[in-house]
């Protein structure tokens, strides 16, 4: 097994509804570290480059409207598999269909307001996590 990091984003919904404790406690308790988190208002722009790959899809402009109505926290996490781990502990983009237990079982509102973002892959993860933090900013 490798440790590895991956990234997190607390949503609007969760940010709103002041979850950045109870959500940091499931992460925690699934054996992954926050080696860097800051809470940070998302610009338009930041928002449309984070999410181009779905830029052709219908539901675009909907989600970076989202994703800047409030202030988001940006996570660096750190653990054995952490990109698997982390999707894992956040579970199924639709809260119905997630298992119990999971982020978004525990406190997504809809399919859109779903509470995380977490990275699909270790490439990703990389690319992500350098849009929002500096080497220095992560403290392993």
């Amino acid at each position: 097994m490798a440790t590895e990091r991956t990234f997190s984003i607390l949503k609007p919904d969760a940010t709103r509804r002041n979850l950045t404790g109870a959500v940091n406690a499931v992460i925690e308790e699934a054996g992954l570290r926050i080696v860097g988190q800051r809470r940070i208002r998302m610009s338009q722009a930041q928002a449309e480059t984070f999410y181009e790959v779905h830029k052709e899809r219908p539901f675009f402009g909907e989600l970076t409207s989202f994703m800047t109505s409030g202030p988001v926290v940006v996570q660096v996490l750190e653990g054995e598999n952490a990109v698997a781990k982390y999707r894992e502990v956040m579970g199924a983009t639709n809260p119905a269909q997630a298992a119990d237990g999971t982020i978004r079982k525990k406190f997504a509102e809809s399919v859109g307001e779903n509470t995380v973002h977490g990275s699909d892959s270790a490439e990703n993860a990389k690319l992500e996590i350098a849009q929002f933090f500096q080497d220095s900013d992560i403290v392993g």
